[in-house]
Protein backbone atom coordinates (compact mmCIF):
# COMPACT_ATOMS: atom_id res chain seq x y z
CA UNK A 1 0.00 0.00 0.00
CA UNK A 2 1.34 3.41 -0.95
CA UNK A 3 1.84 6.17 1.52
CA UNK A 4 -1.00 8.72 1.29
CA UNK A 5 -0.20 11.81 -0.73
CA UNK A 6 -0.07 14.96 1.38
CA UNK A 7 -2.94 17.34 0.76
CA UNK A 8 -2.17 21.01 0.05
CA UNK A 9 -3.56 22.04 3.45
CA UNK A 10 -1.63 19.41 5.40
CA UNK A 11 0.54 20.87 8.15
CA UNK A 12 4.30 20.81 7.50
CA UNK A 13 6.09 18.16 9.55
CA UNK A 14 7.86 19.25 12.74
CA UNK A 15 11.67 19.55 12.62
CA UNK A 16 12.89 15.96 12.93
CA UNK A 17 16.06 14.96 14.80
CA UNK A 18 17.21 12.07 12.60
CA UNK A 19 20.36 11.21 14.63
CA UNK A 20 18.26 10.98 17.80
CA UNK A 21 15.87 8.52 16.14
CA UNK A 22 18.74 6.34 14.99
CA UNK A 23 20.41 6.48 18.41
CA UNK A 24 17.22 5.59 20.29
CA UNK A 25 16.47 2.67 17.98
CA UNK A 26 20.00 1.31 18.36
CA UNK A 27 19.80 1.64 22.16
CA UNK A 28 16.71 -0.57 22.13
CA UNK A 29 18.45 -3.15 19.95
CA UNK A 30 15.83 -2.76 17.22
CA UNK A 31 16.36 -2.86 13.48
CA UNK A 32 14.54 -0.68 10.93
CA UNK A 33 12.40 -3.68 9.98
CA UNK A 34 11.23 -4.08 13.61
CA UNK A 35 10.31 -0.40 13.81
CA UNK A 36 8.45 -0.55 10.50
CA UNK A 37 6.58 -3.71 11.53
CA UNK A 38 5.42 -2.17 14.81
CA UNK A 39 4.30 1.02 13.07
CA UNK A 40 2.26 -1.05 10.63
CA UNK A 41 0.71 -3.46 13.12
CA UNK A 42 0.31 -1.38 16.29
CA UNK A 43 -0.12 2.15 14.96
CA UNK A 44 -2.13 1.68 11.78
CA UNK A 45 0.50 2.89 9.33
CA UNK A 46 0.43 0.08 6.73
CA UNK A 47 2.64 1.89 4.21
CA UNK A 48 5.70 2.16 6.48
CA UNK A 49 8.62 0.03 5.28
CA UNK A 50 12.15 -0.44 6.62
CA UNK A 51 13.33 1.73 3.72
CA UNK A 52 11.13 4.59 4.92
CA UNK A 53 12.44 4.24 8.48
CA UNK A 54 16.01 4.37 7.15
CA UNK A 55 15.13 7.44 5.07
CA UNK A 56 13.86 9.18 8.21
CA UNK A 57 17.07 8.34 10.04
CA UNK A 58 19.23 9.57 7.17
CA UNK A 59 17.33 12.82 6.91
CA UNK A 60 16.25 12.23 3.31
CA UNK A 61 12.59 12.10 4.43
CA UNK A 62 10.78 13.44 7.48
CA UNK A 63 7.85 11.88 9.34
CA UNK A 64 4.58 13.77 9.55
CA UNK A 65 3.27 14.78 12.98
CA UNK A 66 1.16 11.60 13.36
CA UNK A 67 4.05 9.45 12.15
CA UNK A 68 6.44 11.13 14.59
CA UNK A 69 4.05 10.54 17.49
CA UNK A 70 3.75 6.88 16.51
CA UNK A 71 7.51 6.53 16.11
CA UNK A 72 8.00 7.96 19.60
CA UNK A 73 5.68 5.24 20.90
CA UNK A 74 7.71 2.54 19.18
CA UNK A 75 10.99 3.95 20.52
CA UNK A 76 9.65 4.43 24.07
CA UNK A 77 10.39 8.14 24.15
CA UNK A 78 8.49 11.41 24.12
CA UNK A 79 7.83 13.13 20.77
CA UNK A 80 10.01 15.98 21.99
CA UNK A 81 13.05 13.69 21.97
CA UNK A 82 12.63 13.23 18.22
CA UNK A 83 12.20 16.90 17.39
CA UNK A 84 14.88 19.45 16.71
CA UNK A 85 14.59 22.84 18.37
CA UNK A 86 10.90 23.82 17.99
CA UNK A 87 10.19 27.17 16.39
CA UNK A 88 6.43 27.41 16.03
CA UNK A 89 3.56 27.08 18.45
CA UNK A 90 2.50 23.80 16.80
CA UNK A 91 6.04 22.40 17.03
CA UNK A 92 6.28 23.23 20.73
CA UNK A 93 2.91 21.59 21.34
CA UNK A 94 3.94 18.50 19.41
CA UNK A 95 7.22 18.34 21.31
CA UNK A 96 5.27 18.20 24.57
CA UNK A 97 3.03 15.44 23.20
CA UNK A 98 -0.12 17.53 23.61
CA UNK A 99 -3.22 17.68 21.44
CA UNK A 100 -4.52 21.05 20.29
CA UNK A 101 -7.65 20.43 22.38
CA UNK A 102 -5.51 20.05 25.52
CA UNK A 103 -3.72 23.36 24.98
CA UNK A 104 -6.89 25.25 24.06
CA UNK A 105 -8.65 24.01 27.18
CA UNK A 106 -5.68 24.74 29.46
CA UNK A 107 -5.28 28.33 28.30
CA UNK A 108 -9.01 29.05 28.07
CA UNK A 109 -9.47 29.40 24.31
CA UNK A 110 -12.04 27.92 21.97
CA UNK A 111 -10.41 25.17 19.92
CA UNK A 112 -10.98 26.83 16.55
CA UNK A 113 -9.62 30.13 17.82
CA UNK A 114 -6.51 28.40 19.12
CA UNK A 115 -6.00 26.51 15.84
CA UNK A 116 -6.19 29.80 13.93
CA UNK A 117 -3.40 31.13 16.14
CA UNK A 118 -1.28 28.10 15.27
CA UNK A 119 -1.99 28.64 11.57
CA UNK A 120 -1.19 32.35 11.54
CA UNK A 121 1.57 32.37 14.15
CA UNK A 122 -0.15 35.28 15.88
CA UNK A 123 -1.00 34.77 19.55
CA UNK A 124 -4.13 36.59 20.75
CA UNK A 125 -4.17 35.60 24.40
CA UNK A 126 -4.46 37.76 27.48
CA UNK A 127 -1.60 38.06 29.96
CA UNK A 128 -3.13 35.24 32.02
CA UNK A 129 -3.55 33.03 28.97
CA UNK A 130 -0.01 33.83 27.84
CA UNK A 131 1.37 32.83 31.23
CA UNK A 132 -0.64 29.58 31.09
CA UNK A 133 0.67 28.83 27.61
CA UNK A 134 4.29 29.48 28.60
CA UNK A 135 3.96 27.22 31.66
CA UNK A 136 2.16 24.42 29.79
CA UNK A 137 4.68 24.31 26.93
CA UNK A 138 7.70 25.14 29.12
CA UNK A 139 8.53 28.13 26.94
CA UNK A 140 11.48 30.36 27.62
CA UNK A 141 10.91 34.06 27.06
CA UNK A 142 12.79 33.82 23.76
CA UNK A 143 10.63 30.89 22.68
CA UNK A 144 7.47 32.73 23.69
CA UNK A 145 8.40 35.78 21.62
CA UNK A 146 9.06 33.52 18.61
CA UNK A 147 5.94 31.35 18.77
CA UNK A 148 3.63 34.32 19.29
CA UNK A 149 4.83 35.99 16.08
CA UNK A 150 6.67 38.87 17.73
CA UNK A 151 10.24 38.07 16.68
CA UNK A 152 10.20 40.00 13.40
CA UNK A 153 8.98 43.16 15.10
CA UNK A 154 11.50 42.65 17.91
CA UNK A 155 14.29 42.38 15.33
CA UNK A 156 13.19 45.67 13.72
CA UNK A 157 13.24 47.49 17.05
CA UNK A 158 16.58 46.00 18.08
CA UNK A 159 18.18 47.02 14.80
CA UNK A 160 16.98 50.58 15.35
CA UNK A 161 18.21 50.55 18.95
CA UNK A 162 21.65 49.36 17.87
CA UNK A 163 22.03 51.89 15.08
CA UNK A 164 20.37 54.99 16.54
CA UNK A 165 19.41 56.24 20.01
CA UNK A 166 18.77 53.07 22.03
CA UNK A 167 16.95 54.88 24.88
CA UNK A 168 13.97 55.54 22.62
CA UNK A 169 13.35 51.80 22.19
CA UNK A 170 13.26 50.63 25.80
CA UNK A 171 9.49 50.94 26.16
CA UNK A 172 8.41 49.39 22.82
CA UNK A 173 10.85 46.49 23.24
CA UNK A 174 9.63 45.90 26.79
CA UNK A 175 6.10 45.45 25.43
CA UNK A 176 7.31 42.63 23.18
CA UNK A 177 9.84 41.06 25.54
CA UNK A 178 8.90 41.75 29.18
CA UNK A 179 12.43 41.91 30.57
CA UNK A 180 13.22 43.84 33.76
CA UNK A 181 13.57 47.47 32.69
CA UNK A 182 17.00 48.06 34.23
CA UNK A 183 18.31 44.85 32.73
CA UNK A 184 16.79 45.78 29.36
CA UNK A 185 18.46 49.18 29.44
CA UNK A 186 21.85 47.58 30.10
CA UNK A 187 21.34 45.08 27.29
CA UNK A 188 20.27 47.69 24.74
CA UNK A 189 23.17 49.93 25.69
CA UNK A 190 25.53 46.98 25.27
CA UNK A 191 24.08 46.10 21.86
CA UNK A 192 24.43 49.71 20.75
CA UNK A 193 28.03 49.88 21.97
CA UNK A 194 28.93 46.52 20.43
CA UNK A 195 27.53 47.52 17.06
CA UNK A 196 29.08 50.98 17.03
CA UNK A 197 32.39 49.70 18.36
CA UNK A 198 32.47 46.92 15.82
CA UNK A 199 31.84 49.34 12.97
CA UNK A 200 34.51 51.75 14.22
CA UNK A 201 37.09 48.98 14.71
CA UNK A 202 36.46 47.58 11.25
CA UNK A 203 37.01 50.99 9.68
CA UNK A 204 40.16 51.62 11.75
CA UNK A 205 41.65 48.35 10.50
CA UNK A 206 41.56 49.78 6.99
CA UNK A 207 38.88 47.43 5.79
CA UNK A 208 36.99 50.21 4.08
CA UNK A 209 33.35 51.13 4.25
CA UNK A 210 32.33 48.09 2.20
CA UNK A 211 33.78 45.63 4.72
CA UNK A 212 32.37 47.62 7.60
CA UNK A 213 28.97 47.57 5.98
CA UNK A 214 29.12 43.80 5.50
CA UNK A 215 30.14 43.19 9.10
CA UNK A 216 27.52 45.59 10.34
CA UNK A 217 24.79 43.89 8.33
CA UNK A 218 25.86 40.52 9.70
CA UNK A 219 25.58 41.88 13.25
CA UNK A 220 22.13 43.28 12.56
CA UNK A 221 20.97 40.08 10.83
CA UNK A 222 21.73 38.21 14.07
CA UNK A 223 20.64 40.98 16.43
CA UNK A 224 17.89 38.88 18.06
CA UNK A 225 20.41 36.17 18.94
CA UNK A 226 22.79 38.81 20.29
CA UNK A 227 19.93 40.25 22.35
CA UNK A 228 18.97 36.99 24.05
CA UNK A 229 22.61 36.10 24.68
CA UNK A 230 23.11 39.47 26.35
CA UNK A 231 19.91 39.05 28.41
CA UNK A 232 21.04 35.64 29.65
CA UNK A 233 24.56 36.79 30.54
CA UNK A 234 23.34 39.98 32.24
CA UNK A 235 20.73 38.06 34.22
CA UNK A 236 23.17 35.39 35.46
Amino acid sequence: MHRPTARPNDHPPPPFDAPAARRLRAALGMGPEHVAHTLRVSYGLPYVTPHLVVAWERGTAAPSSPELTALAGVLWCSPGELIGRPRTLREHRTARGLAAEDVARAVGHELQAYLRMEETGQWRGTDRQSAALAELLALSLADFVTVTGREERLAELLRSAATTRWQAYVRPIAKLAPVDRRLLERVLQRLHQDYQGHMAATLSWGGGSGDAGDDGRDFLDRVVDHFWTAVESADS
